[in-house]
């Protein structure tokens, strides 16, 4: 373990190559920071973290930049633990708080994280293992056209029209909504569309049409539940820091678009066993990313909770040579106001 002061100037190595992606010299931290002791001491600080691997020189030059594990010590016991600035919180809650719905909202949250972060932003859907049926409304919106709008306890909502000849002024629209909300509020997604199918054909014939095809509709929503599901924003971020990445970034790029990769690693972080939904915050760090093809990036992420008490993740991901501090802190920042106003949805 590195004394104080090499844990010091770990920490300035760390910050200072982040913000210039130049390998650090024992000159420019003592030009940079305020250790008191020479360039020569620094330099004997600089050989013991070398040692220990936690920086390494990246060439012929004097200067050394953070390995994989540097990077680990810096987050599990220098990054500082800093808050967003009020104008931070407040651009959070004034961006997200005019959301519309749940797709509307997790849009927002992963468009507001790139921009705070300057990197990928991905956020996953909630279960929706044990989402109910809240509340189907029909609106009737000119002859022959009805509005299908499904809620659920999670704050989804999907809609679909519907276009049958048996939509007119004089239809019921009333007391139709008043059956389906009867056959199918309160029970799961995976099962309202059975339920549902058991009016289709109780109805008259007279009514039946109608009836089926409002039924279409619900079950097409319902098939949009999907369990295993991501929004992303901020691909753009990668690429500007594609002299990050040896070699190629096009795995890295593929990994994006092939979900099912950080559908895995998501499932592999655990969620916080407190139940707290954003009280921990993970990072995970080059090398510990290798077994999903994503040796070369970093990604943080923290947990939230949906209005029916479930848990999902949200985080960001870019390369080691990341901003580990503001990261960690709008990270947890958006995932507790995403909590907070996903409960009280």
């Amino acid at each position: 373990m590195p004394s104080d002061r090499g844990l010091e100037v770990l920490r300035a190595i760390v910050q200072d190559y982040v913000a210039s992606r130049e390998p650090v010299g024992s000159k420019a931290i003592v030009e940079r920071h305020s250790f008191g002791v020479s360039a020569a001491t620094i330099r004997n600080d600089m050989a013991q973290l070398e040692d220990e691997e936690l920086i390494v020189a990246p060439h012929t030059s004097s200067g050394r930049v953070p390995t994989d594990k540097g990077y680990r010590l810096f987050v599990d016991q220098l990054a500082d633990r800093r808050p967003l600035s009020a104008a931070q919180r407040e651009a959070i809650e004034a961006f997200l708080g005019q959301s519309v719905g749940l797709d509307d909202v997790l849009s927002r949250t992963v468009r507001l994280l790139a921009q705070l972060t300057n990197q990928v932003a991905i956020v996953q859907y909630p279960s929706f293992a044990r989402a109910q049926v809240r509340h189907i409304e029909l609106v009737f919106l000119a002859d022959h056209r009805l509005l299908v709008v499904l809620i659920t306890d999670n704050g989804r909502v999907e809609q679909r029209v519907v276009e049958s000849p048996l939509v007119t002024l004089e239809t019921d629209v009333e007391s139709l909504k008043h059956r389906f909300n009867q056959a199918a509020v309160g029970i799961g997604v995976a099962d309202a569309g059975a339920a549902l199918e058991r009016l289709a054909n109780d109805a008259r014939p007279d009514e039946a049409p109608l009836i089926a095809s409002i039924v279409a509709a619900l079950i097409d929503q319902l098939s949009a539940y999907r369990q295993d599901r991501l929004v992303m924003a901020g691909a753009a971020n990668l690429a500007r820091t594609e002299e990050d990445f040896s070699g190629s970034i096009y795995p890295v790029l593929e990994a994006l678009e092939q979900q099912v990769i950080l559908l895995r690693l998501f499932g592999e972080l655990q969620a916080d066993p407190s139940g707290v939904a954003s009280s921990s915050v993970i990072a995970r760090i080059g090398q510990e990313n290798a077994s999903f093809g994503l040796s070369q990036t970093s990604i943080v992420t923290s947990n939230y909770r949906s209005s029916a008490g479930e848990l999902s993740r949200l985080g960001v991901l870019g390369p080691t040579r990341m901003d580990y501090s503001n990261n960690i802190a709008a990270v947890r920042a958006v995932a507790r106001y995403l909590s907070r106003q996903l409960g009280d949805g």
